[in-house]
């Protein structure tokens, strides 16, 4: 769709791309009205008797620490190579379309996968998921540090993809585990805070980072936040936290 409608209000370019959202979120928003949800399907089950927890108790264990600090760094290593690799690609003397296409490669690695996570967790436990997920975060930085041909950024860009869906949604696994029914209101809150914002300020910080250091500084930056995920991890294995 960008490659069609970014000169369809020229001279100001991908206003057109951005114009067309409107339509694309139209429809999403008319097949979402068909959706019907059960009112009692969020509700705590009346077999649930036991008081809710205080937010700091449940949020200071290390199941939901390790968990917390893999859904961020995921979903943040994602947001902040996905940002700067069009930037990348076009100041590497790529062509917009390649970047677009990069980046449709990467939109696909990302959500293709979740028709069999769920499975997987199911199989193997959420805590081998995210290390799966982390490891292919990794490949993705090595590939894009090894080279600036097209090949590399879009192997790159899948690469991120997929680790995003292991490592993002194994964690999120982790999360709900890590909650009673009658909790899962406040702590879904307050992870989500602290996962967005930090999502907000590794987009804003990649293109300032590319900006100041380039392409290369923005994947090694991956290394030492994926080492920071894998110590959370590994501490559940001393503390003894029972697996997902």
């Amino acid at each position: 769709i960008v490659i069609y409608t970014r000169e369809l209000l020229a001279p100001v370019m991908f206003a057109g791309s951005f114009a067309s959202i409107l339509p694309l979120a139209a429809v999403g928003a008319l097949v979402l009205s068909f959706l019907r949800v059960s009112p009692h399907a969020n509700a705590v089950t009346e077999t649930d008797t036991s008081d809710a927890r205080p937010l700091a108790e449940i949020v200071t264990q290390p199941r939901f620490v390790a968990a917390l600090f893999c859904t961020v760094g995921s979903y943040a290593l994602m947001s902040f190579v996905m940002t700067g690799a069009p930037l990348a690609m076009v100041g590497c003397g790529l062509s917009e379309d390649d970047a677009t296409l990069g980046i449709s490669w990467h939109v696909m690695a990302m959500f293709g996968p979740s028709f069999f996570t769920g499975a997987l967790i199911h199989r193997f436990g959420a805590e081998r998921i995210v290390a799966i997920g982390l490891v292919l975060l990794i490949g993705c930085a090595a590939v894009a540090l090894s080279g600036l041909a097209l090949w590399q950024f879009w192997t790159a860009l899948i690469l991120l993809g997929l680790g995003w869906n292991f490592g993002f949604i194994g964690a999120t696994a982790m999360v709900a585990a890590s909650y009673r029914p009658s909790e899962k209101s406040k702590v879904q809150g307050f992870h989500d805070f602290v996962l967005f914002g930090s999502v907000a300020f590794s987009s804003l910080m990649s293109g300032a980072i590319y900006n100041a250091w380039g392409w290369t500084m923005l994947n090694w930056i991956v290394f030492p936040v994926v080492a920071l995920c894998f110590v959370a991890l590994g501490t559940l294995k001393f503390v003894g936290a029972p697996k997902s």
